[in-house]
């Protein structure tokens, strides 16, 4: 576990901008399994530079879209871990990954960018390929 102090400030980063934290394997399983046509977008919060530097600001740009899902959540790598887990039984056949972000349709995985996609990467290409997926995915 990370210390609440070090987590806190990058939780809200997101939590401020409409995504809603799950804290808990059972609230991830209700609103994977309750996800109906609305898109839903899943971050998996880190406390690394590039969550700090590229996940996050990316996944909030993303929403600035003309179409974006109208579900947002996020868990915390390290933090939420019975949350985390549940989700990322949920990204398979992906490896765990953090951060990573995940866009669900009808309770299925539709589009996935695992850490690998996003370490390095500028924030704006981050939200460039999410917004490629809401286009095809949102209405």
């Amino acid at each position: 576990m990370y210390p609440v102090e070090l987590t806190t400030p990058m939780a809200k980063d997101l939590t401020d901008h409409g995504f809603i934290a799950l804290k808990t394997a059972q609230e991830v399983e209700n609103v994977i399994k309750n996800n109906d046509d609305e898109p839903m977008l899943i971050v998996i919060n880190s406390v690394c530079g590039c969550a700090a530097a590229n996940a996050r600001p990316g996944a909030k740009m993303s929403l600035q879209h003309e179409k974006a899902p109208g579900e947002l959540y996020t868990v915390f790598a390290g933090v939420d871990r019975e949350a985390t887990q549940k989700v990322r039984e949920n990204l398979l056949p992906y490896p765990p990954s953090s951060p990573s972000i995940a866009l669900f349709k009808n309770g299925k995985l539709v589009h996935m960018l695992e850490r690998h996609h996003i370490e390095g990467k500028p924030a704006e290409m981050i939200a460039k390929n999410l917004m490629a997926a809401y286009d095809q995915y949102c209405n």
